[in-house]
């Protein structure tokens, strides 16, 4: 199959040829028939299948064809991330080229002038983040009345930075009658609760399972957490001259491990959300065109960095979620490229592991490299088979072997044991303390019950009826009292 099946625009065609795509992927192949035809789509498809041309290249096709019955906005992108807006814009700009269209994009940390400008001259599709968006929509700076198709990219990503209230409130302004097209690469059950919500009998595109592309070769490195610096250093070393992202989980542990990584002789940047968006635009600039060999990133970059001759993905710290890796490891092995994917994991790492493994669905080889094996004690329970409950204590574990349906310990009787040096006596052989309470040492008294229905209470700790029953005859005044004689 070739692009020149789908019966695009000659203008399309030619910018299709200019960039170099020869064949469409199998997310394109799947969705631009349905899109080109005006159905609702839901699109699920790993990461680097080419979705971003998927519904570019039929929506461009349909407003060079169709004459528009309003003048206004035609055609609106929603993406999380700014980085992942200024990509989506790029690539319209490349492939809408000679066709006279007009697109903007619109995201937060720089001016607003420069946007409402581009917006009051007039444009046919814009590219937005739903936060910078509402804010033009709130001062009347932008309408909505001619549009024709909405495009919710990377919606799961959406609703992990708290979107949710944004878009809803988008979408109560826009035309009910309109094509909507949402893509994710994962399913979870937010994006099935919104996908019934806002599309109208959709079309579902599903390539392949969710999971990272099988060109990815995985490695779990078992390590203790003071290793993690040396082994990436060592990894890097064996890199070469390769592309590398490196994610982290804090926008500090980014900025300086990119710093370490300088004073140790490597072009590395990082991208994380203290930046400015200049200084984030001249970081992913540099890292595409090779200035910067490694990239150390939180995961605000997972979903907008497409950058296909990435070769290695270490994970410094493991993320929080198994489908946040499986947007990570997406970063590699893009248009059926070979990558790497290495992840640092500690012994509190363990149980996301094993999630991740489920999520795949195989398990991830783990990798010992010599002069970094890890701690014997810090893995010692995480390696040891689960715990089984302990009988008679609800939420309580034991590691000991049952044996005939009891623990091991419980085989000696119970006053057979050993009691220790610093076991109490038995009650029986404890001296008693045949003094009346009020005549004990205050250390002996038992403490104070609380006080019982009716009494009178204090601020001192004891009511006044409890300590008449301990032989106090101290004056004490209650809270209102103490106001009345105020």
């Amino acid at each position: 199959m070739s692009f020149d099946s789908f019966c695009l625009h000659p203008t399309i065609c030619a910018n299709i040829a200019r960039i170099g795509y020869e064949t469409p992927t199998p997310i394109q192949a799947e969705a631009i028939p349905h899109v080109a035809e005006g159905h609702d789509i839901m699109g699920l498809a790993q990461t680097g299948t080419g979705k971003t041309a998927a519904f570019l290249l039929p929506i461009i096709h349909r407003l060079m064809t169709t004459k528009p019955e309003k003048r206004g906005v035609r055609a609106l992108i929603l993406a999380p991330t700014r980085e992942l807006a200024e990509q989506i814009y790029q690539a319209g700009v490349d492939l809408g080229r000679g066709t006279r269209l007009r697109a903007t994009v619109i995201y937060g940390g720089v001016g607003m002038f420069p946007q409402v400008r581009a917006l009051r001259q007039g444009v046919d599709i814009v590219v937005a983040c739903p936060g910078r968006l509402l804010d033009h929509m709130n001062q009347g700076n932008v309408r909505f009345d001619a549009l024709e198709t909405l495009v919710l990219d990377e919606a799961d990503h959406m609703f992990d930075m708290g979107f949710l209230p944004d878009l809803k409130r988008i979408l109560s302004a826009l035309p009910e009658k309109r094509q909507t097209l949402l893509f994710s690469a994962t399913m979870p059950p937010a994006i099935a609760g919104l996908a019934r919500e806002t599309l109208t009998d959709p079309i579902t595109v599903r390539i392949g399972h969710l999971a990272p592309p099988s060109t990815v070769e995985h490695a779990i490195y078992p390590v203790s957490a003071h290793q993690k610096a040396p082994l990436l250093l060592h990894l890097l070393g064996e890199a070469g001259k390769d592309s590398v992202i490196v994610f982290t989980r804090t926008k500090h542990r980014a900025k300086n491990l990119a710093q370490q990584l300088c004073r140790a002789g490597h072009k590395a940047t990082c991208l994380q959300g203290n930046l400015s968006q200049r200084q984030r635009q001249i970081a992913m600039d540099g890292f595409r065109r090779g200035a910067f060999q490694v990239l150390v990133a939180t995961d605000i970059a997972a979903r907008g960095i497409d950058v296909s001759q990435v070769a290695h993905v270490i994970n410094f710290d493991i993320p929080d979620t198994a489908e946040a890796y499986t947007h990570r490891i997406g970063r590699t092995g893009r248009a059926e490229r070979d990558g790497q994917a290495h992840t640092f994991v500690t012994g509190e790492d363990m149980s996301m592991v094993r999630a991740i493994e489920a999520h795949m669905k195989k398990p991830l080889p783990r990798r010992e490299l010599e002069g970094f094996e890890p701690d014997p004690d810090e893995f010692r329970r995480t390696y040891a088979p689960a715990r089984r409950p302990m009988r008679g204590r609800p939420g309580g574990y034991s590691d000991r072997p049952r044996q005939g349906g009891f623990r091991a310990r419980d085989a000696q009787p119970r006053g057979d044991r050993p009691q220790g040096d610093r076991a109490p006596a038995p009650r029986a052989d404890r001296p008693r303390d045949e003094r009346p309470r009020t005549e004990r040492p205050r250390s002996d008294r038992p403490m104070a019950a609380r006080p019982r229905d009716g009494e009178r209470r204090s601020t001192f700790g004891l009511s006044h009826d409890a300590a008449e029953r301990q032989g106090d005859r101290r004056p004490r005044r209650t809270f209102q009292e103490g106001v009345s004689a105020a």
